[in-house]
C-alpha cells in the first residue's frame, strides 16, 4: 500500500534523510521517499504492521510533524 504524508516543516535538505531513515527502519515499511520542495512523503508499507498513525509517529520521532494526506 502507498500512503502519502504531508509536512510543512521541511526546512532543509538534511530533513529528507532523517525522515526517510526513521520510516525505513520501521517494521512493515518497504520504502519511503521525501519530496523536500513539496513536503510530500510517500511511504510503501504493509498497513497491518505499519498503519498511518505509526508512520506519523516515526516522522515525529525524527523531529517533524506530518499528517496522512487523502490525496
Amino acid at each position: 500500500m502507498k500512503t502519502i504524508l504531508r509536512s510543512k516543516e521541511l526546512t532543509c535538505p538534511s530533513c529528507v534523510a532523517k525522515i526517510e531513515k526513521s520510516l525505513k527502519r520501521m517494521d512493515g515499511v518497504e520504502d519511503a521517499t521525501v519530496h523536500f520542495a513539496t513536503g510530500r512523503i510517500e511511504v510503501i508499507h504493509d498497513p497491518e504492521r505499519a498503519p498511518g498513525d505509526k508512520l506519523v509517529a516515526a516522522v515525529r520521532e525524527a523531529g517533524y510533524e506530518s499528517n496522512v494526506s487523502p490525496f
